[in-house]
């Protein structure tokens, strides 16, 4: 969640701080923050890939989730359906 906020925020607010308003610090100081959130993010799908064994597909598409805006939301909620399903049996 952390690093889709941080994701919105880098182009919703920094990158017009950069283009309109000419403050290039902005994608600077929150594209290291971002970067640093996404690198976590995906060791986090490799590590629960492996530990979960979670089939390709899953891990392919939390991967792709987490290039598109709002996408880890997406996926997030996705999860979180799936977990509800598991927790009623």
């Amino acid at each position: 969640m952390i690093e889709g906020i941080s994701y919105l925020f880098l182009l919703f607010v920094s990158m017009p701080l950069k283009y309109i308003w000419k403050m290039p610090q902005a994608v600077i100081m929150n594209g290291w923050v971002h970067g640093f959130l996404f690198v976590l993010l995906a060791i986090s799908i490799l590590k629960t890939w492996v530990v979960c064994k979670w089939p390709f597909k899953r891990a392919f598409i939390a991967g792709i989730a987490s290039l598109l805006p709002f996408g880890t939301f997406w996926f997030d909620k996705r999860l979180k359906e799936e977990q509800s399903l598991y927790e009623q049996y």
